[in-house]
């Protein structure tokens, strides 16, 4: 799951080889952080977040079978903070 985050993200941005995906559990399913280039983070989250939730979609539901519904949440460096759902 970490690379086909990787290669979905990687196929978008400006600086791909910023992109770096980390998994960490959670209490109930796993948990991918991603990280993005500054410049990159206006094309990772979208038009009112379309893109960030499409891809947490994807990334949920393609791993309900081997994961239990793992989670995508996208770093941003300047709030200190998670976004995602």
């Amino acid at each position: 799951m970490q690379e086909f985050i990787e290669y979905l993200v990687k196929s978008f941005v400006e600086n791909p080889q910023d992109v770096t995906v980390t998994r960490i559990a959670g209490s109930r399913s796993p948990i991918y952080e991603l990280k993005v280039n500054q410049s990159d983070m206006g094309k990772v989250i979208g038009k009112h977040g379309q893109t960030i939730e499409a891809i947490q979609t994807i990334v949920h539901v393609a791993s309900q079978r081997n994961e239990r519904g793992a989670k995508l949440v996208l770093l941003n460096p300047n709030r200190r903070m998670h976004e995602g759902f």
